[in-house]
């Protein structure tokens, strides 16, 4: 038996959430003194509208390690949790305290391993897929430790966004750079660095472009693409999201492609519009 837990920032296709192995903790936005649940009561709609009227922006706070301390709490002897990018969040150290918790209450009756996404959004999907193959496969738990943490090693996150505003009001980006980018219509292409900070890769003028940019990058730093899963997430733009995919398609031939939207916190830092791939 097995259970992998992941933060509310990895969206759950609705294949996994039928699924009883995996188990979502879920984060909280702030934005103008409303508090928002980033769980299955999320209303994207209202939540983008709230974010087009505020002027500071909205912000998130991590699951407590209690949250984390009772999602360890089941039947399985395996338990493995998936958190945002360390750089990025909170949501590591908690888990971190989270598995300790339960050890001091609950001793050592199960083997937890907290891994460290270094992405976000759909990235942490791919990692938690990765870690149902390698137990599905009968893997001993040291060695889905090891085989999940040199994929993600290898693993690479690429976005483009529609507006720069909610990582501007966010403290991640210049108030020069937003200015520039959205007078001038220039959209960096972004991605994250090995330890899963943000970093800019390219840019170009107009969205298109830009997506075509970030397809074209992704492919130069993939390898063996018929072995891998692609995952793309879009913030309110279905059909850009399915542009891209049938991009991908007539450029290299992938072992899956997932597309799913993207839920609260994803919501906040894709803002709409903005497409993510992770591979």
């Amino acid at each position: 038996m097995y259970r992998i837990v992941v933060d509310s920032c990895g969206e759950l296709t609705e294949e996994m959430k039928k699924d009883g192995h995996f188990r979502s903790v879920s984060l909280e936005i702030e934005i103008d003194g409303c508090r928002i649940r980033d769980d299955e009561s999320f209303d994207q709609a209202d939540f983008l509208r709230r974010v087009s009227e505020s002027p500071t922006g909205p912000k998130s706070s991590c699951p407590s390690p209690e949250q984390y301390m009772e999602a360890f709490g089941s039947d399985a002897e395996h338990v493995y949790a998936v958190t945002l990018s360390e750089k990025l969040s909170g949501s590591y150290n908690s888990a971190v305290l989270g598995k300790n918790l339960y050890h001091e209450e609950h001793g050592e009756d199960r083997q937890i391993y907290i891994f460290n996404s270094r992405s976000a959004s759909i990235g942490e999907t791919l990692i938690a897929v990765k870690i149902q193959e390698c137990e599905e496969a009968g893997m001993p738990f040291a060695s889905v430790v090891e085989t999940v943490e040199a994929y993600i090693a290898s693993m690479n996150t690429y976005f483009v966004l529609e507006t720069l505003e909610t990582l501007r009001k966010a403290g991640r980006l210049s108030n020069l750079k937003a200015f520039i980018a959205n007078t001038l219509n220039i959209k960096p292409v972004m991605g994250s660095t090995d330890e899963g900070e943000i970093c800019q890769l390219d840019q170009a003028r107009g969205i298109n472009r830009a997506l075509e940019k970030m397809v074209q990058t992704m492919l130069a730093g993939t390898k063996d693409c018929g072995s891998r899963i692609l995952a793309i997430s879009h913030c309110n733009c279905p059909a850009r999201a399915e542009a891209v995919r049938e991009k991908v398609e007539k450029l290299a031939q992938f072992k899956k492609i997932i597309v799913v939207d993207t839920a609260g916190v994803s919501s906040m830092y894709a803002n709409d519009g903005g497409v993510i791939m992770a591979v």
